[in-house]
Formats: C-alpha cells, structure tokens, sequence
C-alpha cells in the first residue's frame, strides 16, 4: 500500500456498543466517504474482535469498495481477517514491532503507529519504510482513550507534521467543528470516535468532515 492511495481526511475509530450498532455506523461512514475504518471496541476478547471485524468488513466492502477496514493493535486478528477484506492494523507503541508487522502482513497492508509527541514521531520515522501513517494525539483529552501524553491542542500539530516523513491523522476528541482548523495545521486527516458512533445520521457526519477537512485545506 503506498501512502499515495490513502484517503485519510476522515478515519472512523468504532467505540463500543452493540455489535449490530458497529457494524451499521461503519457501513454509513462508508458510505459517507470515510477512508478508513478501524475496529477497535475495547475491552474485547480476540474471537469477539474476529467476529465484529469481519462482519464490519462484508458491511464495508458491500457499501463502499474503496474504504479500508484496519483492526486495532491485533496483528494476529488482522492476519486471521486478511483472507476475508481486512486491509491492515493500527498498532500502539506497546505492540507488536512495525517491521514484524510488515513481515507478516505483506507488502499491502496498511499499517498505522500511534505518536502524539516529537520524540514518538521522530522515532517512528525510523519505520518510514515500513509503516503507511501515523496518529498522533491526543488532540484534547477524551474518554475513549487515556494515552498519559498532554493534548496538543492546534498549536502542537505544526511542529510534528515538519518533523514526520509520514502522513499524518489527529485523534483525540475530534468533532467535525475541528476539522477545518486541524487541516490548517497541516495533518493529513481526522481520525473520529465519539462524534461518528453517536451521530443520528453517521453517513452525514461523515460528509461534514470531509467537506471541513477540504475547507481547511483551500
């Protein structure tokens, strides 16, 4: 997967709820124009990850063929969904190492890192050849996602996007209204949890974003 490929401007991150609630928000965002979609609903066991994932990729692949489906931190979930659509894995600073991402995954996963400092994203640049993007946040503090870094506010994205070889997404209580201003720092897409999960029309939510995020960017 080159980066070349990648739309990053909205990147949906499912929260938790009803299996049946995940799987229907994704295909909405799919439908919506998300790029990516990652599956993560922690706490949550590898053969329910298995089953969510899946059905969430059918969904996606059913609504929208050019949106990517990435599983959160399990390589080895990923791997097992590779047969079945799942495009890649996000992974944290705590998982499994890039490079033997990469090896088992193949050539066209894609693979994501988690940063949100310069040090994290100077470091990760070390994995350029290896890795498609990375997040770096928290943008504000959020309830989904206690990483123990400072938020960075709008003011803290400059300073990472000249240091990255690599794209990079903002997370961390990301709404729609931030959109256009986080374009403007230089980030190369938003990643969402809250905002898409309980918008009353995920598909328009998503829309939104894409049109804020290209608003920042002209």
């Amino acid at each position: 997967m080159t980066t070349d490929s990648l739309d990053l401007r909205c990147y949906f991150i499912t929260g938790q709820g009803e299996p049946a609630h995940i799987v229907e928000t994704s295909r909405a965002a799919a439908l919506g124009g998300a790029g990516l979609i990652q599956v993560r609903s922690k706490p949550i066991a590898a053969r329910d990850l298995y089953d969510l994932a899946r059905a969430v990729v059918t969904a996606v692949r059913d609504a929208n063929p050019a949106t990517h489906v990435l599983i959160d931190d399990r390589v080895d979930v990923a791997l097992a969904l590779k047969p079945h659509g799942i495009a890649g894995v996000h992974i944290g600073q705590d998982d499994l190492d890039p490079r033997v991402a990469r090896e088992l995954l193949g050539p066209d996963a894609i693979i994501g890192l988690t940063t949100g400092t310069l040090d994290l994203v100077e470091n990760a640049n070390s994995y350029a050849d290896v890795i498609d993007y990375i997040g770096a946040g928290p943008f504000r503090a959020t309830p989904t996602k206690d990483s123990g870094r400072e938020p960075l506010g709008l003011e803290g994205y400059p300073a990472l996007v000249d240091s990255s070889k690599l794209p990079i997404v903002a997370i961390g209580d990301v709404t729609v209204n931030d959109a256009a201003d986080l374009a403007r720092t230089g980030v190369d897409g938003v990643a969402i949890v809250r905002g898409i999960m309980n918008a009353d029309d995920p598909r328009s939510y998503v829309e939104r974003v894409i049109r804020e995020f290209g608003r920042g960017r002209t």
